[in-house]
């Protein structure tokens, strides 16, 4: 029986000796493409050579996975230049895929908009989640301090699920972003149904790295994971667009 869950094991505790990464041809990288696939269950977004000769970088519906040329070999796990002070390599090659991802859900999010917007940040959310239940109490804090905060659906549970149920029938509501609220407030959410892709949502925040909730992206493409307060969030805005 296939297991998805292999992908977030070290498959290898030894590579092969890393030699300078030749380009690969297109039947070689379909064959990884395919191997994966088969052997893991996980569908290759993109695949390019890594930071690390030798070894190809794919990103995939379970993140980023690094395989050997030949395809025998291959780990799950983050990649840092300790010359450049630590900087997650692995993080930074997701950042460009995450937000074109992201983007191509921009018609599913909730928005609840700043008046006077100086940042826009989107969240992963999911109404189980008590941290999300906070940072959705203070949203008037957010919008306060400029920041708009667009929802995607993240059911911990997976999909299917009753919390996924419970999240379709809130992008499926009347007014969606009024669900929203009664439901962080912990109100039981009506049932209602339409083709909201909670699924779709929800597959691709973990192929992009979400793994829990919130998880806030920045519109650089880093991600954030955990709660912050609107104060702290406004200050790390506010640098990064210096």
């Amino acid at each position: 029986m296939k297991s998805t869950r292999a992908i977030s094991l070290l498959l290898a505790l030894s590579l092969a000796p890393l030699t300078q990464a030749a380009d690969l041809t297109d039947a070689q990288m379909q064959k990884i493409k395919t191997k994966l696939s088969d052997s893991l269950s996980i569908d290759v977004a993109s695949m390019q050579e890594s930071p690390l000769p030798g070894l190809v970088q794919a990103i995939t519906d379970r993140g980023v996975v690094y395989i050997t040329e030949d395809g025998t070999k291959l780990f799950h796990g983050n990649i840092y230049d300790l010359d450049q002070g630590m900087k997650n390599l692995t993080e930074l090659a997701l950042a460009g895929p995450r937000l074109d991802m992201i983007n191509s859900f921009t018609n599913q999010m909730l928005v609840f908009p700043a008046k006077n917007e100086k940042h826009v940040v989107t969240v992963f959310t999911d109404i189980s989640c008590g941290y999300c239940r906070k940072l959705h109490a203070e949203m008037k804090d957010y919008n306060d301090a400029g920041i708009t905060v667009r929802y995607l659906a993240f059911p911990r549970q997976g999909v299917p699920s009753k919390n996924a149920d419970d999240m379709r029938s809130i992008w499926c509501a009347a007014n969606p972003n009024q669900a929203m609220s009664d439901a962080q407030n912990g109100q039981a959410v009506p049932l209602a149904k339409c083709d909201a892709d909670i699924a779709g949502q929800y597959k691709m925040g973990a192929s992009i790295g979400v793994s829990g909730t919130p998880a806030i992206v920045l519109a650089d493409g880093s991600m954030i994971p955990g709660y912050q307060p609107a104060s702290d969030l406004k200050k790390m805005l506010d640098m990064r667009s210096q």
